[in-house]
């Protein structure tokens, strides 16, 4: 058992997607929540970096950040997922912190490369997509 933990066998890679997956998800539900909660307070002044609005991009951002992040941290629609997730770690690297150190831009980039990796790789087979699949 211990040997099949440490090798790149499909147990190995699935088990490696299925953690990334769920911290991920669950990392990013911790930045969603919160302006989820807080929308009617944060709605008029949040930033509107494409021109639809403050409170359209605040209901993007929280559309991505949260409900996406639940869909990716279960396996559901995982590439479809990942789209919004991916443009608005995008848009905030080089929109909102375009002119900002790279320190204030990491953050973004730390969560754009998985989100990266998991487009190219899928789910793994220890997901919801998987179970819909069969």
């Amino acid at each position: 058992m211990l040997k099949s933990l440490w090798s790149t066998r499909p147990f190995a890679v699935d088990l490696g997607l299925l953690i990334l997956r769920i911290c991920l998800g669950g990392l990013m539900m911790t930045h969603g929540w919160p302006k989820f909660i807080h929308y009617s307070e944060n709605a008029a002044e949040f930033p509107d970096p494409m021109g639809v609005g403050s409170s359209v991009s605040l209901m993007l951002t929280i559309s991505a950040e949260l409900f996406c992040s639940a869909f990716l941290l279960v396996g559901l629609f995982t590439r479809a997922v990942l789209i919004p997730l991916m443009f608005t770690m995008g848009v905030a690297i080089f929109i909102i912190h375009s002119g900002d150190p790279f320190g204030n831009k990491e953050h973004a980039i730390s969560f754009l490369i998985p989100y990266i990796t998991l487009f190219l790789t899928g789910p793994g087979s220890y997901s919801l997509d998987r179970l819909l699949k069969r």
